[in-house]
């Protein structure tokens, strides 16, 4: 079964009820969103009246619930402990974003790794280790999904066993996992035309059973360029045939996939996307919308 989404939005005023009511606007069967602002910690409190409203809306249209992803803000970063109060707001806020997880039912959250800023790959895998033992002390079911970056700039987690040395550093196996980015993947260097070559190498490395997302992105640059911009579904240098190719692939069959391409003309373009993608036929006036 194809199970594809995208990124919604996530507001005050309808929260999960208004991801749901988005999601299916674009002929989605899963999504992906921020519990508040990736940017800063404003946060409201958690609706049961919208979440159960938002679960009912999922069951009459077959989403299901351990299928919808929650992706942590971008202003936790493990890997730096330079400065203590900054490096304890990271797992404090993730600890925190963990719970508001819980609350709603969601079973998987994104992380990204986070960037050593100067201290050595060594020194930031060893912090983030020690920041996902503290936070999973606190975590009852929710499953942290280190995505694979790009490799801009200090970043940590470019490359699979950068990934592996965090997972065997984590006590508690059931609550760590893998979302594959295929933009990161091909920024990063990986050869992203020979998708099954990749997973073989995750499968030896890490084990194909830690991937529980995959986010499908094409990209503006060519591959090893470590910059990390997202490009719309057969628009960049992956192309559309690679992407499709991967969306579809066995192995990967019964994993959420969620597209996070840019806007166009102001507006988001996933209903195209994901109807280009279920029909496998490229649309070429896609950045024509309006």
């Amino acid at each position: 079964m194809l199970i594809i989404g995208s990124h919604v939005s996530f507001n005050s005023k309808e929260q999960l009820l208004g991801s749901v009511k988005e999601a299916l606007s674009y002929g989605s069967n899963t999504f992906m969103f921020y519990t508040g602002a990736p940017q800063n910690t404003s946060r409201t409190k958690i609706s049961l009246e919208k979440t159960n409203e938002a679960k009912k809306l999922m069951n009459e249209n077959k989403i299901e619930l351990n299928n919808i992803i929650v992706h942590s803000p971008y202003i936790i970063n493990l890997a730096n402990d330079k400065e203590e109060d900054k490096y304890n707001f990271s797992i404090n806020f993730l600890i925190e974003e963990i719970k508001r997880c819980s609350v709603i039912g969601i079973k998987f959250l994104v992380l990204h790794p986070g960037s050593h800023v100067g201290l050595g790959v060594d020194k930031g895998i060893n912090n983030i280790i020690k920041a996902l033992n503290e936070v999973n002390k606190q975590n009852d079911s929710v499953v942290i999904l280190l995505e694979t970056m790009a490799g801009k700039g200090t970043e940590i987690g470019s490359n699979f066993l950068e990934l592996k040395r965090i997972i065997d550093g984590v006590e508690e196996k059931s609550k760590i996992g893998v979302c594959l980015d295929t933009c990161h993947l091909n920024d990063s260097g990986y050869n992203i035309e020979n998708f099954d070559a990749i997973l073989d190498e995750f499968d030896r490395i890490i084990g194909l059973q830690y991937v529980h997302c995959i986010h499908i992105n094409d990209s503006k640059n060519i591959k090893g360029a470590k910059k990390d911009r997202h490009e719309n579904f057969g628009y960049g240098t992956i192309g559309f045939n690679t992407l499709i190719n991967i969306v579809y692939n066995k192995r990967l069959e019964n994993i959420p996939k969620i597209l996070e391409t840019p806007w166009i003309k102001d507006r988001a373009p996933y209903k195209e996307e994901i109807k280009m993608i279920i029909n496998k036929d490229f649309d070429t006036k896609l950045k024509e919308i309006v």
